[in-house]
Formats: C-alpha cells, structure tokens, sequence
C-alpha cells in the first residue's frame, strides 16, 4: 500500500476536513466533541499538503460522489484556526489552538492525564496551594475542575485565586515541579512549558464545576481580591451567551432591560440571538423593536458593547437573586 495512505482514523478524517475546505470542515466540526475536535485539530496542524492520492482514499471511505480537486489541500496551524473560528467562533477556536500548540510543543504534566481526579486531588491535598495551581493550570478545564471540586473546601478558593493570579511560569520551576510530582505520583511521563493560568484558565475550570463549588471560590476571591472577582464574572458570562438561556428566563430578562439598551445591543448580535429576542416579545412590541433597529444607524462598537454588558449585568443580577438559572458544568440539579 502507498505510505502516504497508511493514516490513523483521525489522520483521515483530518485530511478530509482539510479536502473539504474550511467552511465545510466547520459545518462538519460542529457535530464533534470538544475531545474529538481536539484531536482533529492537532492531526490538522501536524499535517502539511494532502495528496492527491490520500484525498481520493479518505473521499471514497466517507463515499461522497465527488469532491472538489482544486483549492486548499495543505493543512497546518492557520487552516486549523480558520477552520475552527467557522465552526465554534473565534474565542473557543484561540482556547483550542492555545492546547494544540502545547500538545505539538511537548505539553508538561500530560502524565496526569489518565489520572482519576479524585486520587489526584488526594494526593495534591499536602502540596502547597502556588502548586497545585501551577499542575491545574496544566490541566485541561474539564480534568482540573473535577481536581479542584475534589479538594478541601478551605483549599479550592486559595489555589483558584493563585490560578487567575498565575502569569508565565519559569521552564525550570515547571520542570522542577514535574519531575517531584511524577517521583511521589508515580503515574506517567513528559515535559516542557508554557503560559498557565491566569483569569480565562480560571473562568474555563469554573464553567466545569457545580454551583456550590463555583459559590465558594467567587465568594473567597471577593474577600481576598475583589477586582480579580469582577475580571472573572465579567467572563464568566457573555451577551452571546443568552442564546443557552430558556424562554422564560429571557422574558423575566427583557423586563429589567432599558429599551435603548436592547436596541443597541441587538445591533450587534447574531441573527440567532435577535430572533431568541424577537420570539420573547409580543408582536406588537417584537414589530416595533424591529422597526427601531431598521432606523437605527451606524453606532459605535464601544457603545454596543456597553448596552451588551449592561444587560449581561442585570442577567448576572437576577440570577445571584435565584430569579433565572444560569445552567453550569458540574453537578446542578434544578428541579421544574
């Protein structure tokens, strides 16, 4: 068999997307796991010209009647992020990328990555809360937050504020830290470094844990330092994000919200967040807010922005006053 067809399932279902082109690919991409699209990414960026033979091979296994010979049929790290910005927008695509590249770099405390997170939280639990912070950084959101959720309440606020806190970390201390722990955790291997921490770090862990663990750590970083707090609620939520709430929750919204607010607010939104707005009003007032937003015209992005973080805030309101409920990774019942 030809080299160049003896590719791993992912390798082909990266040179697929690759074929496909990016605005395909991220149509596609939007059906995956984030692990999946993790992976794809990585084998995306790893791969460089697609031959012809190999997108003949992979069209044919996925039994697509034609394809398209011409145009981009390289991969690497800029067909990676233009597709991924497509398909899951540019913040999420920069999260992804940021780990792929620590993956093609040599990621430090990949060793840890089997780890059950409850034995690893058991075995952090005597080591000082600068690294702990420093492994969970490390760690992908979803695995450091069941590691944090799994630690000593009085433990969890500490290292969550050393994590927002955390800037670019010397090489050495990385490498220090990680030979100690793979001496005391006996568990896998790896090395190298990168930027950990800091506030998004946070904020992706605290996406991940239930609600009371998520109470706790925002309630220790408004004592120790509130301006931290702020940074990390001011990201914890997006206006985008209102597409992920339910009906009921947007009309208790839209009573709180200033009129000229939402209309400078809606200037700047996608078309799915305008029709989530215009499906929560009555047609006569859904008629005329569209009639305002026709006859509105050129505004400044830093006054949308403001309406926009101004209803994010009145959002952030009533859900601290259990008006709405704003739905979280981790383990949070809520009962209809």
């Amino acid at each position: 068999m030809n080299r160049d067809l003896d590719l791993t399932g992912p390798q082909k279902a990266a040179a697929l997307l690759i074929t496909l082109g990016p605005e395909a690919a991220s149509q596609i991409l939007r059906h995956f796991e984030d692990g999946e699209i993790e992976q794809l990414t990585y084998e995306i960026a790893q791969m460089g010209r697609v031959p012809s033979g190999v997108k003949e091979k992979v069209i044919e296994e996925c039994y697509h009647m034609s394809f398209v010979t011409e145009g981009i049929d390289s991969g690497g790290v800029e067909y990676a992020k233009d597709m991924l910005s497509r398909a899951l927008g540019t913040q999420k695509a920069r999260e992804f990328i940021e780990r792929i590249k620590m993956r093609t770099e040599g990621s430090s405390f990949d060793f840890l990555d089997d780890a059950d997170p409850a034995q690893l939280a058991n075995s952090l639990k005597h080591e000082h809360p600068q690294t702990i912070a420093l492994i969970l950084s490390h760690l992908n959101a979803g695995k450091a937050a069941a590691v944090i959720g799994n630690l000593d309440e009085h433990v969890q606020g500490d290292v969550a504020t050393r994590i927002a806190i955390m800037d670019r970390v010397s090489p050495d201390v990385i490498k220090e830290v990680e030979a100690g722990m793979k001496g005391k955790l006996s568990t896998l291997l790896t090395q190298d470094y990168s930027t950990a921490g800091g506030v998004q770090s946070l904020v992706s862990i605290l996406h991940q844990v239930d609600r009371g663990t998520e109470k706790l750590i925002m309630d220790t970083l408004d004592e120790a330092q509130p301006q931290l707090a702020e940074e990390v609620r001011q990201k914890m939520f997006v206006f985008e994000n209102i597409i992920t709430l339910d009906d009921r929750a947007i009309q208790r919204i839209l009573r709180d919200v200033d009129n000229k607010d939402l209309i400078l607010a809606l200037k700047g939104a996608s078309d799915e967040v305008q029709q989530l707005i215009f499906r929560n009003l009555s047609k006569r007032a859904a008629d005329l807010l569209k009639e305002d937003l026709a006859i509105t015209g050129p505004v400044r992005l830093r006054n949308v922005e403001a309406a926009q973080q101004s209803i994010v805030n009145v959002i952030r309101r009533l859900e601290a006053a259990e008006e709405i409920v704003i739905s979280h990774g981790g383990e949070d019942d809520v009962i209809m």
